[in-house]
């Protein structure tokens, strides 16, 4: 590389790997490349969607020793340069645990937490063990956090019915957590717009772009997610990284890639293209 040229950013996503390409470290990785950041990832799980059992997911955990292993090897190579990093889907307390101890092992500029609560096709004990592990252990860590709205309400304890509902519920979390909070509301409130709301203690800014569809597309969350951490990477203040996301990911489900599943991917490179929604075969 020539000595004028600047190096990218170094982004570390920990994630878990999803075959189909739409979510995980999969979409986190294609996001940071989008996005010019230099992407690296180490795997926290292995989900397979079951075509066999209405495209459940099938979930592997990977070994808690492998996943350390991953983190000294890369805290090691990039000892100096990496101070971002997005958490995706942890998946057992136990893993948790792993991660939460390697990321001690440093200092971190940014911690963005997609809090990832329920995997489908985990028993309901095992989800509510990873969920509190989640809270007790990796929330502290976070300086962003990006809940959906399933997990907005379980973190904040509150129904979140209405925009003002997600507000308050951002001003909860924020105070359990000191993280900024960028709260999903998705296609899940009523109305023609997709509405996120931003707080970080002082601000609080609804972030609202059209609904593309009324079907949650798979993917959105964790490249809304990698999308704020390539940001904050860069340099971008908390706010502007929240605002380039949200765009990002609206061009994303508004490019989003069909497939024989029940439902459609967001396609990461949606925001560079001026073309049509792709289709499948």
């Amino acid at each position: 590389m020539s000595q004028n040229t600047p190096s990218p950013a170094i982004t570390l996503t920990i994630a878990g790997s999803e075959a189909t390409g739409g979510a995980g470290a999969q979409a986190d990785l294609k996001t940071f490349q989008e996005l010019g950041v230099f992407g690296i990832t180490a795997l926290t799980c292995i989900v397979s969607f079951d075509p066999k059992d209405n495209w459940n997911h099938r979930f592997v955990p990977v070994d808690a020793q492998v996943i350390s292993d991953q983190l000294e090897a890369v805290q090691t190579c990039y000892s100096g340069q990496l101070n971002t990093v997005k958490l995706g889907m942890m998946g057992t307390p136990t893993t948790i645990n792993t991660v939460a101890t390697a990321l001690k092992n440093q200092e971190w500029k940014n911690v963005v937490l997609d809090p990832v609560l329920i995997c489908k096709g985990q028993e309901p004990g095992a989800a509510l063990d990873t969920d509190e592990a989640l809270k007790a252990n990796l929330l502290p860590l976070a300086t962003f956090v990006t809940p959906n709205h399933f997990e907005a309400e379980s973190l904040s304890g509150m129904t979140i019915n209405t925009v003002d509902d997600l507000k308050e519920a951002a001003r909860k979390i924020h105070e359990v957590s000191g993280a900024v909070v960028l709260a999903k509301g998705g296609v899940r409130l009523e109305g023609a717009d997709a509405v996120d709301v931003y707080y970080d203690g002082e601000t609080l800014e609804v972030l609202s772009e059209p609904k593309v569809g009324e079907v949650a597309v798979s993917g959105a969350g964790c490249s809304l997610a990698a999308a704020v951490a390539a940001e904050l990477a860069k340099g971008a203040t908390p706010l502007e990284a929240a605002k380039t996301a949200k765009k990002f990911v609206t061009e994303g489900i508004r490019h989003r890639v069909s497939s024989n599943a029940p439902f459609d991917a967001l396609w990461q490179g949606g925001a560079a293209t001026g073309g049509a929604p792709v289709q499948a075969g």
